[in-house]
């Protein structure tokens, strides 16, 4: 798992998951994802799905999501004070060909930073003990730029000190600590439970109040 930033390094994330890289986490990846949404959604904030379907290019074939992060409570208040309008609901459209997804896109809705905010995020999930280098293959010269984040589950130390380790941290140790509500279930298990998270989603923001991790946390 690649971490991408240009502002100015690049990361590289190993976490390591004593599932089966296979279906079992595939399965346990997606209906994580699923719960965590609902989550973090109430109060007008939280997760918006667009669009959720499969799609077929250039060879490769997977499942498609556009979604919308409506942020506010989300970064701090001094951000959100200074921010316009919109500048705090970030568009996501991602490509999930498992065991390779990317996100490609990640950006405001309105014309705040225009091109000048990108988060790109590419994973390969692979069946390693986190001593597998460079797994997208770059050049040596960028190679040479990337620093290598171990993230340890069951560590409670300096590896929450930063809200991009934080959110991959705790997302991992979600997805395990709910082993036995997903490890029974099928891909068509989860579709079907994508459609009905979706509809709940669209509930939760008009009805719950304000919930999940916040910038303050």
């Amino acid at each position: 798992m690649v971490l991408l930033k240009e502002y100015p390094r690049e990361y590289s994330v190993l976490a390591v998951i004593p599932l089966s890289v296979f279906l079992q986490y595939q399965v346990g990846q997606l209906y994580s994802v699923a719960e965590a949404s609902k989550n973090e959604t109430g109060g007008g904030e939280g997760v918006e799905v667009l669009v959720n379907e499969p799609y077929e290019k250039d060879g490769e074939k997977g499942q498609y999501t556009h979604k919308i992060y409506h942020l506010q409570s989300k970064v701090p208040t001094f951000v959100r004070m200074l921010a316009p309008e919109g500048a705090l609901n970030i568009h996501e459209k991602a490509w999930n060909a498992y065991p390779y997804c990317r996100t490609g896109e990640c950006r405001p809705t309105n014309e705040y930073m225009k091109e000048d905010f990108l988060i790109k995020i590419e994973t390969w999930h692979k069946p390693d003990l986190g001593a597998l280098e460079n797994v997208h293959k770059l050049e040596p010269e960028a190679w040479k730029h990337v620093e290598v984040v171990y993230i340890d589950i069951a560590d409670r130390s300096q590896v929450l000190s930063k809200q991009e380790r934080r959110l991959f941290t705790n997302f991992h140790r979600q997805l395990f600590c709910w082993l036995d509500k997903w490890v029974d279930l099928t891909m068509d298990d989860i579709r079907r439970m994508e459609d009905e998270t979706k509809r709940q989603l669209d509930e939760m923001r008009q009805k719950d109040p304000v919930k999940g991790m916040t910038a303050d946390d």
